[in-house]
């Protein structure tokens, strides 16, 4: 019985310590308290207004809430930046009468991320996902807005993945 007193409370323990490594969202530690996120230009051929700053109030809170760093408007500690360089839609499948029956949105995003505490983790890299949508629908209104949700979604979290969870 005594053994079992013992042994319990140093399983605990480790157990414990075993977790303080990683927080619930998969994030490393990183040796900074804050960071900053520049506005996002859209620099792509066919523009859609208003998506860059969607962009980056998306990227913002992504971050803010995964993470326990505070958002900083300069010299935070990490610094997201760059711009949104593409914004396609190509037609995806065809039907009999040589109409599109399938569209694809793709966004893609270059952006520069930089550590001032660990300039080895600084990269560039583009970034880029898609949504398909019916050839008859119009890529307004609320099919606009699902369509930056699911591909908004899918970006930062990539970008969050690559700057701070490492995977």
């Amino acid at each position: 019985m005594k053994s079992i007193k013992f042994i319990l409370p140093v399983l605990i323990a480790f157990s414990l310590s075993g977790c303080g490594v990683y927080n619930f969202t998969g994030a490393k530690p990183v040796n900074a308290k804050t960071f900053q996120v520049n506005y996002f230009q859209n620099k792509a051929e066919l523009v859609e207004p208003g998506i860059e700053r969607t962009f980056t109030l998306r990227l913002q809170d992504l971050i803010q809430n995964q993470t326990n760093l505070n958002l900083t408007n300069s010299n935070g500690d990490l610094l997201y930046e760059g711009e949104i360089v593409e914004f396609r839609i190509t037609p995806m499948t065809a039907t009999a009468e040589q109409r599109a029956a399938q569209n694809r949105l793709t966004i893609s995003v270059m952006v520069r991320f930089s550590n001032k505490n660990k300039e080895e983790d600084n990269f560039e890299k583009r970034f880029s996902f898609f949504y398909d949508y019916g050839g008859s629908s119009q890529l307004v209104g609320s099919q606009l807005t699902d369509a930056l949700d699911v591909i908004f979604e899918r970006i930062t979290q990539d970008i969050f993945n690559e700057s701070l969870a490492k995977w």
